[in-house]
């Protein structure tokens, strides 16, 4: 091969390798947005960036970052070889959630040149997060059918299962713990109510994916009972599901002054969409 065909063959490969980046980068901006907006335009978040205890949005912010790490590992915008571009990706996730989000709040007129910084700070950091969630799973949203045959494949695992489940169900709490209707729903349910969520929550869990086969399903060996099943993934996946429920709510201060009784109860409805979320975690992620 002479000299002019390798330059031209190494050419080609880096405007296709650079053509890739900059799709993946908008598809990225595109995600951050997509699945931000929702708590972009949410009263209760804006408030919280300013109300809510610096310290928890930190430890929030740092626990983010593994998170992150892990879906650049199983569906990030580009294709990775290795821990250290998953981290690379994982921060250029966050750098996209906080531009998406600090442009749409000025747009909004939640933040402007009146807002402290630190309060400009708090409230952009919040909605980064779900931001930069968004931004990594662009790919298996908007990517080609080539694309996300090939993330599937990553989804075989027991202990990616489990992730993609924490993944789905923080996803989801995120994006109703902030409200209010959280507490009050807590507040008007029985004992008795409370402990028949649970349980529907555990039932619709195990049924919207393994039961009714739903796309994205994990494949299992033929004859595999159902029993088995339960007890891998729907109940993991339904304690993760109040965990990360448990833990958003702790963040955003929605437990402060609750009784045991009333924080366990806030945390089972919280704990409801958080177990569809675990449960589509495949269908979303």
């Amino acid at each position: 091969m002479s000299d002019s065909s390798a330059q031209t063959i190494a050419s080609k490969s880096v405007r296709r390798t650079s053509r890739a980046f900059w799709v993946g980068l908008c598809r990225a901006f595109g995600g951050a947005l997509v699945f931000g907006l929702p708590l972009l335009m949410t009263m209760e978040m804006w408030e919280l960036g300013g109300a809510a205890e610096r310290e928890r949005l930190a430890l929030l912010f740092i626990l983010s970052i593994p998170l992150l790490v892990g879906l650049s590992h199983y569906a990030g915008f580009e294709e990775t070889f290795g821990m250290l571009d998953d981290v690379v990706d994982a921060f250029v996730a966050l750098a996209i959630g906080f531009v998406t989000s600090a442009g749409i709040l000025w747009l909004f007129g939640v933040i402007g040149p009146e807002t402290s910084w630190d309060v400009i700070i708090t409230k952009v950091s919040i909605q980064a997060v779900p931001g930069s969630i968004g931004a990594l799973l662009a790919a298996s949203q908007f990517g080609t059918a080539e694309e996300e045959e090939e993330e599937q494949n990553r989804f075989t695992r027991y202990d990616g299962e489990l992730f993609l489940m924490a993944a789905g169900a923080i996803f989801f709490a995120f994006n109703l713990a902030p409200t209010d209707e959280m507490v009050v729903i807590a507040q008007q349910m029985s004992d008795v109510q409370a402990v028949g969520l649970a349980l529907l929550s555990l039932v619709v869990m195990h049924a919207f994916v393994y039961a009714v086969q739903f796309s994205g399903t994990p494949e299992t060996a033929e004859g595999t009972p159902r029993w088995s099943l339960f007890l891998r993934f729907s109940i993991p996946g339904y304690a993760i599901a109040l965990l990360m429920s448990l833990y958003i709510l702790w963040t955003f201060g929605r437990l402060d002054g609750l009784s045991l009784q009333a924080a366990a109860a806030t945390t089972v409805v919280l704990g409801f969409p958080a177990a569809i979320g675990a449960a589509a975690a495949r269908l979303v992620i």
